[in-house]
């Protein structure tokens, strides 16, 4: 019964579009154009057209743009991270926690995404560190979303390019941004360490609660919805 309810959640969700974070639309339309841009810039990025969890290459795009460090981070609210779907802007991000790699503190911060399950899929398989970026000559730390390498995988997804991430079995340092030998997937946005009610929150929210707490307990060949085992089989 729990897991019909919950597949029924899930289909009423991705038929509805995320309500905006701003009254506002301001935002949305500043957005846009960080928006636009990628759209227009697609086919440089994909060539084949196949983004799946190709959220390494949005993040490097942002990297190679002439970029102040608040344009940076809105390039980076406008894909998801875990899918590689570009996202409209205005959607609202939910509050996440994930481990820090060095620390194994947790840290709270935003995350833009297409779809709940890839909340729960970050939050379970993906880790955090902190990485040092200079624009106009002035350095700024962001917190960044990390894997570890996965390109010796042996069960490396098919559906997903893997010529955009490797080279012989390694991280591409040209196509992908890596810290510390980690491949970095997206930004954790106003990332600091977790409070307490942070934490009450998001484990008393319907989705990071109790609908990830379900997803997150299944075998890995049980799971569906989102992207599946695609990004898992990455990041596991």
């Amino acid at each position: 019964m729990l897991r019909k309810i919950i597949a029924l959640i899930f289909c009423l969700h991705i038929m509805t579009f995320h309500a905006n974070a701003e009254d506002s639309i301001e935002p949305i339309e500043i957005g846009q154009k960080y928006y636009d841009h990628i759209y227009e810039s697609w086919e440089g990025i994909f060539p084949d057209g196949n983004r799946n969890a190709a959220g390494p290459k949005f993040f490097s795009f942002a990297l190679e743009q002439s970029l102040t460090a608040e344009d940076f981070v809105e390039y980076n609210k406008m894909y998801c991270s875990v899918s590689g779907s570009l996202l409209r802007p205005g959607d609202t991000p939910d509050l996440v926690r994930i481990y820090e790699e060095d620390t194994n503190n947790l840290i709270c911060g935003e995350y833009y995404r297409c779809c709940w399950p890839c909340t729960c899929d970050l939050m379970k398989y993906a880790k955090t560190k902190k990485a040092k970026f200079t624009f106009d000559n002035t350095d700024h730390e962001f917190y960044v979303l990390t894997i570890k390498d996965p390109c010796a995988k042996d069960n490396f997804p098919r559906r997903v390019n893997k010529n955009y991430f490797c080279k012989n079995d390694k991280l591409d340092k040209e196509q992908v941004f890596t810290v510390g030998g980690d491949l970095v997937i997206g930004l954790l946005h106003n990332a600091s360490e977790c409070t307490t009610d942070q934490l009450v929150s998001i484990a008393s929210n319907e989705m990071t609660g109790a609908m990830c707490e379900f997803r997150n307990s299944q075998p890995i060949e049980e799971v569906q919805g989102g992207m599946g085992d695609i990004f898992i089989q990455m990041a596991n």
